[in-house]
């Protein structure tokens, strides 16, 4: 969102921090999914932003093109939520007898503690952009675009995601 997330910070004694920023609720949505090489174990992160909240046909559109982009058999890890689920069978319907180039294997209900990506959620909306006051949802976007590129860009984070999540590569 465009207000800021808020967090402690430092300052000079007697010299309060003020964010000064007004009501905006503008918002922008992001997925993501974390993929890991089958034969080099070499970890990787795709994203996708938009102005507008995901929902089961634009979740189709983003598996879809995962395994255009990835180009071979694919096991998505995915949460319950109902758009996810709404995406999966969108892309079954789609692929039809090519359905095999995926699996999915669904996470509990409710731990969001066992899906690696929210670590990258976390690392990008509380510490990255901890304090960060954007002027315009463009502003905002370039932002979590720089935070969510500078984590695809350090594999040990991506496989400290993992191992926080307690899944196993």
């Amino acid at each position: 969102m465009l207000q800021p997330v808020v967090r402690r910070t430092w300052a000079p004694r007697g010299q309060t921090p003020v964010h000064r920023s007004w009501d905006r609720h503008d918002r922008l949505s992001v997925i993501a999914a974390i993929t890991l090489a089958p034969r080099r174990l070499r970890l990787g992160l795709y994203f996708g932003v938009l102005r507008c909240n995901f929902n089961g046909p634009l979740i189709f559109r983003f598996l879809l093109w995962m395994l255009r982009t990835l180009r071979r058999p694919v096991v998505f890890v995915m949460d319950r939520l109902s758009a996810h689920r709404m995406g999966v069978r969108l892309l079954q319907e789609h692929l039809g007898d090519q359905a095999h180039l995926f699996h999915v294997e669904w996470l509990p209900a409710y731990a969001p503690d066992l899906n690696p990506v929210e670590n990258a959620w976390c690392r990008t909306k509380h510490g990255q952009l901890a304090n960060f006051i954007p002027d315009d949802i463009h502003h905002l976007a370039r932002a979590i675009d720089r935070s969510l590129y500078a984590t695809r860009d350090t594999p040990r984070m991506l496989r400290s995601f993992f191992k926080q999540s307690g899944l196993a590569l």
